[in-house]
């Protein structure tokens, strides 16, 4: 087939159908450019952008896989600030379950959008849902987009300062918004034929007295399969944990970049800011967790 067998793999790719600013297309084309082995697109609570590169034909020396990123609901009795992300790969993309509950959570975003653009409005801020849209695109939009809007309008000077000054947790713009239970975001990935994995678990701050290993084990319990172990934000003695935790729990270790384009600038797509990589093991080790579920693949 041509496929590679060696090089770098970027698991953790978002598209213009979430909150990044490449097309499924420009993706797949990046992708080739650098000479990655493999990818998956996980946009935020969505498949079309998985859909539309499925549409066409993959490249034959790039392998890709099915991805998504869910917004999930901490377990009870494991607080912490803001969603868990859960990321599902190798799952049969048209499966009718999921996309009910995908639905259902791009309706909370676009619902959520109008909430946090009048809190804006009434700290003085001068903005509306309208200069949201696009013309001629096709996107869900959520606060990513809000902050790039206030970056071009002058209010903030970067992405990261719109986070921080009015649309983060416990700002003033923020605004909660519905999440899917996490033991139901794990089934369905399981129940559509893929793996779940649990998102960049550094960036999740635990409340005490509980401990990271303990959502684990909780998450474990629901049918959690795997742990990015491989994350930019991740330091090498946070990766070395993770892949002893991954050890330890029977979990396959993936990882990414978790690039956005321009809205995450210095995040290239395989290589981040030039000194990561995530090895083309990574992938085969996943392929080889999939096969006894989805003999086709």
């Amino acid at each position: 087939m041509g496929y590679k067998r060696h090089g770098s793999i970027d698991l953790h790719i978002h598209s213009t159908a979430s909150d990044g600013t490449l097309t499924p297309a420009q993706i797949v084309a990046r992708a080739r450019d650098l000479g990655l082995a493999a990818i998956a697109l996980t946009d935020h609570d969505t498949v079309a952008g998985v859909q539309q590169i499925l549409q066409n034909d993959t490249p034959q020396d790039l392998h890709f896989i099915t991805g998504v990123e869910l917004s999930a609901a901490p377990p009870s009795g494991f607080p912490c600030q803001g969603s868990l992300h859960i990321l599902g790969y190798g799952f049969r993309h048209n499966d009718q379950e999921l996309a009910r509950q995908l639905h259902k959570l791009q309706e909370a975003r676009r619902n959520r959008n109008p909430q946090i653009i009048a809190k804006l409005q009434a700290l003085g801020i001068n903005i509306t849902v309208d200069e949201l849209d696009t013309p001629n695109v096709k996107r869900q939009t959520g606060r990513p987009h809000i902050a790039k809007l206030l970056v071009e309008k002058g209010v903030v000077t970067s992405f990261d300062e719109a986070f921080r000054r009015f649309l983060g947790n416990d700002k003033p713009a923020y605004v909660n918004k519905y999440r899917v239970a996490s033991h139901r975001a794990i089934q369905l990935i399981r129940q559509a034929g893929g793996i779940p994995v649990l998102a960049h678990p550094a960036l999740i701050h635990p409340t005490s007295p509980w401990s990271l290993e303990d959502l684990l084990i909780e998450l474990k319990s629901f049918g959690l399969q795997g742990l990015e172990v491989y994350y930019p934000e991740h330091s090498k003695n946070q990766t070395r944990q993770f892949h002893e935790l991954a050890r330890r729990h029977g979990f396959v270790a993936t990882g990414g970049t978790d690039f956005h384009g321009a809205i995450k600038p210095g995040v290239a797509m395989g290589s981040a800011d030039g000194s990561f990589e995530v090895p083309f093991q990574v992938y085969e080790q996943l392929l080889a967790r999939l096969q006894p579920l989805r003999p086709s693949e």
